[in-house]
């Protein structure tokens, strides 16, 4: 329909009760990476709008994320994102809340010391190659400070997705299209996690939970710098 920047409509294959899709443009472009600035802005707008009708709905935690490409769990080749309402946080969440500091604040001052895994600092905001990444080119983004709300209240959230933007721009330049999954993990310190598809995980990976990553973030990290 004419005169939309960006539509929400129930998942045609749900997998939860309450199970979004938001599509990111009327005009047809297949990655999040090829969305202008204020098309981006327009996603985080939905996401916001839509965690207030799910939290007065009796939904407190809602799981936002990407799939792009077939490998990655992508039925649609038209940009979009999903949302999913949870009446709590989901179990890879809590499990960030373990030990009662923020386990994010420590990470990120360890890696903002390092710096060889550091991708840009830009707003506020952190990209990074993640530290013992399950894949090549994994990658984080996150407030530099500790921050305390919602992610989708925060002013934050729209750069942060842009950044998001501009990290698969630039694998995108090494790599070509690659399928990625990303999402926002919305407890405490928020962040974002991408994880690019350009292996699978097969026999170790899901049976004994070991990761096998061909590509030092190191090396992930300087590439990504490099990349234009």
């Amino acid at each position: 329909m004419p005169g939309w920047t960006v539509r929400v409509v129930p998942n045609l294959y749900p997998v939860f009760e309450h199970h979004e899709v938001v599509v990111s443009t009327p005009r047809h472009v297949r990655s999040f990476a090829e969305l202008r600035d204020d098309e981006i802005a327009g996603v985080a707008v939905a996401w916001r709008e839509r965690s207030r009708v799910a939290r007065d709905a009796g939904f407190p935690y809602v799981h936002a994320l990407l799939n792009e490409g077939r490998e990655a769990g992508a039925s649609l080749p038209h940009s979009h994102t999903q949302l999913a309402w949870f009446e709590e946080a989901p179990p890879a969440v809590l499990a960030e809340r373990a030990g009662g500091e923020c386990s994010m604040c420590r990470h990120l001052e360890a890696e903002l010391a390092s710096g060889e895994r550091l991708i840009v600092e830009r707003e506020g905001l952190v990209l990074l190659a993640a530290y013992g990444g399950r894949l090549p080119y994994e990658l984080l983004v996150a407030p530099r400070e500790h921050v305390e709300g919602t992610a989708f209240e925060s002013d934050l959230l729209a750069p942060a997705l842009g950044l998001v933007a501009e990290a698969l721009r630039r694998l995108h330049a090494l790599e070509g299209p690659a399928p990625v999954n990303a999402w926002l993990h919305d407890d405490g310190h928020w962040h974002l996690e991408v994880l690019p598809r350009l292996t699978v995980f097969a026999g170790i990976e899901l049976g004994a939970g070991i990761y096998v990553n061909s590509l030092a973030p190191e090396q992930a990290a300087a590439a990504i710098r490099d990349a234009k």
